[in-house]
């Protein structure tokens, strides 16, 4: 990690997302909405994607982290928040525990939580368009199409949508790696996306280095998730612990084992090293990349 304090890089930079995520979302809305997505959003979670978006930004050159860089952090954790509301609704996979306190429809009943979640998604994009000219418009657009597609049936809720359909199925290995890719990796590598993107003048060679690093990261975060699921308390997840080996869901440690499963996550974190030396970037700002690589395959929750 090239000597990098991974928690003194993040300190500061959390503190930034915190306040404008917090900014951003008026606690003055239409029949209390606004309360619902605070709660959603704030004082919980590692908010990794946010921090890839910055250290990829700074990986690519924009040491400062401008406000492109930040809008767009701000923006996919807002997506993940929506999706986090969603996915836990009734209808969906029926939880109580999320970020150590009740789900959003446990709190506020489904209906505001249904609008929460809707409210957050579009409140992203609105992050990806400043009206003050602060952002050039082709980075705007740029951002918005990744984060669009990402988000979509092409990523996110299509992996959610086959998530739901292979309950009780078995699934390949290659059936599972999709499944995941878009679920959990879409958002993950867009991140790493965003942040180059917020950069221009980044090779295409850098670019596709940075993709692969995404690619195997994201599919690396959910393999640990499969292994937490079986390895970790409630408590200590902040969400409820063995939830889908009780719902009969594809996992990763269902498909290769326990032991198969770390191994894998290590080989996915081997490979995602190596996309960032593949990169050609200088070693001294792909510090806070290497880190949270490794905080996610090291991670207990």
């Amino acid at each position: 990690m090239s000597g990098l304090n991974l928690q003194a890089w993040m300190q500061p930079h959390l503190q930034r997302i915190e306040q404008a995520l917090s900014a951003g979302i008026e606690a003055a809305s239409p029949a209390d909405l606004g309360q619902a997505m605070r709660y959603a959003v704030l004082d919980g979670g590692k908010r990794l994607r946010p921090l890839l978006v910055l250290a990829t930004a700074e990986a690519a050159g924009d040491a400062a982290g401008g406000p492109a860089a930040l809008n767009a952090a701000c923006a996919i954790e807002l997506i993940h928040a929506y999706s986090l509301v969603h996915d836990d609704m009734p209808c969906m996979d029926n939880d109580v525990l999320r970020r150590g306190k009740p789900t959003v429809h446990v709190q506020y009943g489904e209906a505001q939580a249904l609008l929460a979640g809707d409210a957050l998604q579009t409140l992203a994009f609105e992050f990806l368009t400043p009206q003050d000219a602060s952002v050039p418009a082709a980075v705007q657009a740029a951002c918005v199409a990744l984060l669009a597609r990402a988000s979509g049936y092409q990523g996110m809720a299509g992996g959610q949508a086959i998530d739901l359909a292979s309950v009780g199925r078995r699934l390949n290995e290659a059936q599972l790696r999709q499944m995941h890719r878009l679920k959990t990796g879409a958002l993950l590598l867009c991140s790493v996306q965003l942040g180059t993107a917020c950069v221009s003048g980044v090779p295409v060679a850098v670019q596709a280095a940075l993709i692969r690093f995404g690619e195997a990261l994201g599919l690396a975060f959910q393999v640990v998730d499969d292994v937490l699921d079986v390895t970790a308390d409630s408590a200590t997840l902040g969400k409820t612990a063995g939830k889908d080996e009780a719902a009969d869901k594809p996992t990763y440690v269902a498909l290769m084992g326990l032991d198969g499963a770390k191994a894998y996550a290590d080989a996915l974190a081997g490979q995602a090293m190596q996309a960032l030396a593949d990169s050609g970037l200088p070693e001294a700002r792909l510090g806070a990349l290497r880190g949270l690589a490794d905080m996610v395959v090291q991670r207990n929750h």
